[in-house]
C-alpha cells in the first residue's frame, strides 16, 4: 500500500475546529477509502523545504503567524506540481500567492496588513462565520467532478474574501474561479494546468460529523497517494526533520 506524506500547513490550535477534526478525517480516509497519509503539522513560521511532500494542505486558522510562510508553502505546491488543497485561510493565501508571484501584483490581505495601499483580500460585506450556503460549481470543473453535482451546501467560518475588482485580472492571468455563491461571489478556485490545485473559501473539514471526509478531502488524499506512487523526486528524508510534528490521536 502506498503511503503519501502530507504537510498540514497552519498554526495548530485546539480552538480551530478544522484542526481538531484532522486526526479523525485521516483515520476515516485510511479505513473507508484505503488512503494512507503520513501527515505532519507544519507551523507557518517553519513552512520551508516542503518540496518532498506528496501533498500540501493549507488549513483554516488565519491570521497565520507568518503570511510569508503560508504563501511560500502554496508557491512550493504550485511550482513543483505537488497536490494542493487550501481551505478558508488557505484559499485567501492561494490568491495572494498567485497574484504576487505569477502576476506581480503588489496586493495585501486586509487582516494581515490593514495599512496597505491595495487589498486583494477584504472583509466580507456579510460575515460567513458560522454560516452554511449553497455553492454553484462550474460544469466540467475539478470541483464539480469531485462532488458530482453543480450545487453543494457548504459550511463557513470566514470573514474575509476576494476583492471582486480583481476577479477579471486573476481570470485573465490563468486562475479558474469554479465555485460561486448565488450572488456570483467567488468561493472556489482551481489551477487547470496543475495536477491537483484546489482551494475553497468554505471549510470541507466541517462537513457532517467528521467521520466521513468531504469528497474534496478524499480527492486531495487520492491525488497525494498517486503522487507518492509516481516516483516523484525529492521525497527521501521528509518527515519530522522538515520541521513538522506527526499527527497523533488528537489535535
Amino acid at each position: 500500500m502506498t503511503t503519501a506524506r502530507i504537510a498540514l500547513v497552519g498554526d495548530r490550535s485546539l480552538s480551530v475546529q478544522a484542526h481538531v477534526r484532522v486526526p479523525s478525517l485521516l483515520e476515516a480516509l485510511r479505513e473507508r477509502d484505503g488512503l494512507t497519509l503520513d501527515a505532519y503539522w507544519i507551523p507557518t513560521t517553519e513552512a520551508e523545504g516542503l518540496e518532498g511532500f506528496d501533498g500540501i494542505w493549507t488549513l483554516p486558522g488565519s491570521p497565520y503567524r507568518s503570511e510569508a510562510g503560508a504563501v511560500n508553502a502554496i508557491r512550493t505546491a504550485r511550482e513543483h506540481g505537488i497536490p494542493f488543497l487550501g481551505t478558508c485561510g488557505g484559499f485567501q493565501h492561494a490568491l495572494l500567492e498567485y497574484a504576487r508571484n505569477v502576476l506581480g501584483l503588489p496586493v495585501a490581505h486586509a487582516e494581515n496588513d490593514p495599512d496597505a495601499d491595495e487589498f486583494l483580500v477584504l472583509p466580507l460585506a456579510c460575515s460567513l462565520v458560522g454560516h452554511e450556503d449553497e455553492v454553484r460549481l462550474a460544469p466540467g470543473s475539478l470541483a464539480e467532478k469531485i462532488i458530482g453535482a453543480e450545487r453543494s451546501m457548504e459550511k463557513y467560518l470566514c470573514g474575509f474574501g476576494l476583492n471582486p475588482r480583481y476577479v477579471p485580472v486573476l481570470e485573465e492571468g490563468g486562475l479558474n474561479f469554479t465555485g460561486r455563491d448565488e450572488t456570483g461571489a467567488v468561493r472556489a478556485l482551481e489551477l487547470p494546468a496543475h495536477p491537483f490545485f484546489l482551494a475553497t473559501l468554505f471549510q470541507p473539514e466541517l462537513a457532517g460529523d467528521g467521520t466521513r471526509p468531504h469528497p474534496i478531502i478524499t480527492a486531495f488524499a487520492s491525488a497525494a497517494v498517486a503522487h507518492a506512487g509516481s516516483g516523484a523526486p525529492g521525497r527521501a528524508g521528509v518527515g519530522p526533520a522538515a520541521g513538522g510534528q506527526p499527527v497523533g490521536g488528537g489535535a
